[in-house]
């Protein structure tokens, strides 16, 4: 059984995540170089940049599904190198893919992480009620709308309580008052103790949420700051928009 978190400690002043000098290559092709930032309990940190800048190799390293030099650390401590033992460091993930179990229910789906824990039922049915998912509960994954099976899979990263959450792309495919409500969200979440890590190509929802944002280019942290310093910096324009900064 894979245990479950100690609860948030939100006056740490350790990062509950820290990367340091992370490289990975994929045989002759440098995905990641040199990338290095951290995460605090309570804190909202964005990773964009555009396509192929590296921003899912970071999750799936931090993750232990890539090879790569530098240091990991969640809490102080290397991270682990099984996904298995993620829940028990109190990480959790979505994916850009949902990886939601179609021909399972909504409460199935939400179950399965906490399914060999003695509350797991309390844990999920506070889970559906949060994320406005009751009246669905015993639908089939497959019959929903892709905003309620986005709903789904942060119910299911949720009911582990993590100190870590890793939001993959969360915005995507949502429409605008669905995209004001997941930040109502991420914001409850933070504002608890847990630290938040996302991945999002919605800049200006980033720009609304994140307490401070890295961007990646090629591999490599081209700029970091808040957002007023992120959207100031001509870096970042040329990276999107291919606007050469100019003296």
């Amino acid at each position: 059984m894979n245990p479950l978190p100690d609860p948030i400690p939100v006056d740490s002043a350790v990062p509950r995540l820290e990367v340091v000098d992370l490289t990975v290559a994929f045989g002759g092709l440098t995905a990641l170089d040199d990338v290095s930032f951290d995460v605090r309990p309570g804190e909202i940190v964005a990773l964009i940049g555009p396509n192929g800048a590296g921003k899912t190799t970071v999750f799936n390293t931090v993750c232990g599904l890539v090879r790569h030099r530098g240091e990991v650390r969640i809490d102080g401590a290397s991270a682990p190198r099984r996904t298995s033992e993620l829940t028990g460091r109190g990480v959790s993930r979505t994916l850009q893919g949902l990886g939601l179990f179609a021909g399972l229910t909504v409460r199935e789906n939400v179950l399965l992480p906490v399914a060999a824990h003695r509350d797991a039922g309390e844990r999920v049915a506070a889970q559906l009620r949060a994320r406005d998912l009751e009246p669905l509960a015993e639908r089939p994954v497959a019959a929903l709308s892709y905003p309620d099976r986005k709903r789904v899979a942060l119910a299911r990263a949720l009911v582990t309580d993590p100190r870590l959450l890793l939001l993959d792309e969360p915005a995507g495919g949502l429409g605008a008052d669905d995209i004001s409500g997941l930040g109502d969200v991420v914001r409850d979440v933070a504002a608890a103790g847990c630290a938040v890590l996302l991945v999002e190509h919605h800049v200006d929802f980033v720009m609304g949420l994140a307490d401070r944002i890295v961007v990646l280019d090629f591999g490599r942290v081209i700029a970091r700051g808040t957002p007023d310093e992120v959207r100031d910096d001509p870096r970042v324009e040329e990276a999107y928009l291919g606007v050469k900064a100019t003296a």
